[in-house]
C-alpha cells in the first residue's frame, strides 16, 4: 500500500503538497512472469529432443537373412479334433497327448522358438486353448495364430 508523506517547504519551513512513495516489500511480478515464459518455451523446444533415441549404425552381414526361420512350423487343429484328439505338425498327424514331446524334438537346433497355430473355424476356443497350453508346456516361446483375410462380400 502506498504511503503518503508530506514535505516541508524550503523557504517557509511549512509543509506543502503531498508526496506518494511505494513500499519496498512488494514483489514486482512482471519480470517473474517473463522468466517463467522463457523457461516454458525452452522446455517445450527441448522436450522432443530428449525423447529421441540413440542413433546406432548396425553392422551388415551377408548371412543375416539365413538366420531367420526359413521353414515355419505349423500346428493345425482340424475339425476332427473333438473325436480323435489329433493335431497336425506341418503334415504329420500327432496325438495331443504327445504333442509337447514332439514339439521339443522339432525345436532342437532351431534358433527361432516360434510356432504358428492354425485352427478350423468350427473348432471351439477351449479346444484351441488346450493345444496352445500344451505348446507352452513344450517350451515354445512365441505362438502365432493364423487366420485368413476376410474376402469382400459380392
Amino acid at each position: 500500500m502506498p504511503k503518503v508523506m508530506s514535505q516541508p517547504d524550503a523557504n517557509t519551513g511549512r509543509r506543502r503538497g503531498r508526496r506518494v512513495t511505494t513500499s519496498l516489500s512488494e514483489i514486482n511480478v512482471i519480470p517473474l512472469v517473463d522468466v517463467m515464459l522463457v523457461l516454458l518455451i525452452i522446455f517445450m523446444v527441448a522436450a522432443p529432443m530428449m525423447q529421441k533415441g540413440v542413433e546406432v549404425n548396425l553392422p551388415v552381414s551377408r548371412r543375416a537373412d539365413k538366420m531367420t526361420q526359413a521353414d515355419p512350423l505349423y500346428v493345425t487343429v482340424p475339425v476332427t479334433y473333438r473325436d480323435d484328439r489329433k493335431v497336425f505338425i506341418n503334415e504329420e498327424a500327432v496325438p495331443v497327448t504327445v504333442l509337447a514331446e514332439r514339439m521339443r524334438q522339432a525345436m532342437q537346433g532351431r534358433t527361432d522358438k516360434g510356432v504358428y497355430l492354425r485352427g478350423d473355424g468350427a473348432v471351439q476356443l477351449q479346444e484351441l486353448m488346450d493345444v496352445f497350453g500344451r505348446l507352452k508346456e513344450a517350451g515354445i516361446e512365441k505362438v502365432g495364430i493364423v487366420a485368413q483375410e476376410r474376402r469382400a462380400q459380392q
